[in-house]
């Protein structure tokens, strides 16, 4: 007996469903805080993310680093709990409570199951309300970041950016200093001084929060008039950012490293930052230079010289304001062993001039493409992720459907539209390039290149 196999009709692909990054909605709660809200059904982590108007500018001459140690000491305990007991508080409520500084605002981010959102947060409504800022912690957050200094000293990567923003920025811009404070300024950071920066600038009227995740059954007004809507302090003004400007006249230099077997190449300027309409373009294009593994740098130093591991090339927003008079760094970072740095410059100029003379062929373009937009929705399918983001808009002062357009933009930019963009972010006799390594064995032949003055400092 034959048996027969029957074959089902395959079946056929369903209807595509557009994706669009969420449109959030607005409120504002009575003690002044702006929320910006997102229902997302599913997302049983709820996050939320404060957008806190302190930013590194307000610092006080020689205090350089109290915001970022306000900012870790802001889970440090409250008016109602020691430091241990606000960890255990947070802990039995499953959520996590993170605060960093950075030029724009201080942010302060919550993460904690939909099942306890008024508890998590009540503890992120104390922790701003009423933060006991102990001077034994403070004491430690600054011997903690001390220690980090030492660290970062010594990485090749995080020396490279010191001298480049020193570079770039005039010394009297918070720009051209590291972030969270160089060691002589941290030393003399103490309670008061915390207590002082904390009482001038944390204030619910020129807060944002963001809140994003399955808020199902949530009367969410009502909830945050109960926990952050408790916060109350004397109305401020909101800050005023000064415009950026920076020297990126084409010049090298060298944080001399004896000895060193590699190179960190750090390669910057300053450019358009979000506010200006060939944001889009310039991202597509800059993903083409330095985005992936099979980008123009990486296909050349990497695949063809075998001169590093990887080259990226990024734009990162510096300080924005309303009127768009911020600005972006744009930078090629990698490193390549210490015998390849001149010809690896070489390289990446002669790609930069090929860049400006043929431009970024169709394939590129529909490469950068598929995986920008593309990616979107996996990128975006976390709360935290999506408040982030949203928070991001915020403290760069930007529409709420910013992102979504974006995404469109990029769908529909043509290959002529990134390749102007990229060129007029990477001129190659705009370029400041820093490169920590040993100047004895790189110096002269760097300044063969023609590329810049070289200037050798010490590490």
């Amino acid at each position: 007996m034959t048996s027969q196999m029957t074959f089902h009709p395959q079946p056929a692909a369903g209807t595509a469903t557009p994706w669009a990054f969420p449109a959030p909605q607005r409120l504002t709660l009575d003690n002044g805080i702006t929320v910006l809200h997102c229902h997302r059904p599913g997302q049983q982590l709820v996050a939320v993310d404060l957008v806190v108007d302190a930013p590194l500018a307000a610092e006080p001459t020689g205090l350089d680093g109290v915001a970022n140690i306000l900012a870790r000491a802001l889970n440090e305990g409250t008016e109602h709990h020691t430091a241990e007991e606000f960890a255990a508080e947070l802990e039995r409520a499953g959520a996590t409570l993170d605060a960093h500084a950075d030029h724009p605002a201080v942010r302060v981010s919550l993460e904690v199951p939909a099942s306890r959102l008024e508890r998590g947060l009540t503890l992120l409504a104390d922790a701003l309300r009423a933060p006991a800022l102990p001077e034994d912690e403070i004491e430690r957050l600054v011997a903690n970041r001390l220690d980090e200094i030492t660290h970062e000293l010594a990485n090749p990567a995080r020396r490279a950016a010191k001298a480049l923003y020193a570079a770039l920025f005039d010394a009297t811009d918070r720009l051209s200093r590291p972030r969270s404070g160089t060691a002589d300024t941290v030393r003399t950071i103490d309670r008061a001084a915390v207590h002082a920066f904390y009482r001038a600038h944390v204030r619910p009227g020129t807060t944002t929060a963001v809140v994003v995740g399955d808020l199902t059954g949530t009367d969410l007004p009502a909830l945050l008039d109960s926990t952050l809507g408790t916060w109350t302090a004397d109305p401020a003004e909101p800050s005023a950012h000064a415009p950026v400007t920076a020297d990126d006249k084409g010049r090298v230099i060298i944080v001399d490293r004896p000895g060193s077997v590699q190179t960190q190449l750090l390669i910057g300027r300053i450019g358009p930052d979000r506010h200006d309409p060939t944001w889009a373009a310039q991202i597509l294009g800059t993903y083409c230079l330095g985005g992936t593994l099979t980008s123009r740098l990486d296909r050349v130093l990497r695949e063809e010289k075998g001169y590093t591991y990887g080259v990226r090339a990024f734009a990162q927003p510096l300080r924005s304001a309303a009127d768009g008079s911020g600005r972006a760094l744009l930078a090629i970072s990698g490193s390549v062993d210490t015998a390849s740095t001149a010809p690896a410059l070489a390289d990446t100029w002669t790609i930069l001039r090929t860049l400006a003379a043929e431009g970024l062929t169709d394939a590129e373009r529909d490469e950068a493409v598929q995986f920008l937009v593309g990616v979107a929705p996996l990128k975006y399918e976390t709360a935290g992720s999506v408040a982030g983001t949203l928070a991001d808009q915020v403290e760069q002062y930007l529409p709420d459907d910013y992102q979504a357009e974006v995404y469109r933009q990029l769908a529909e930019l043509g290959t002529e539209a990134a390749t102007e963009a990229v060129v007029a972010a990477f001129p190659p006799d705009r370029l400041v390039t820093v490169l920590v390594g040993d100047a004895s064995v790189i110096g002269d032949a760097v300044r063969d290149l023609g590329i810049g003055e070289v200037t050798v400092v010490a590490n």
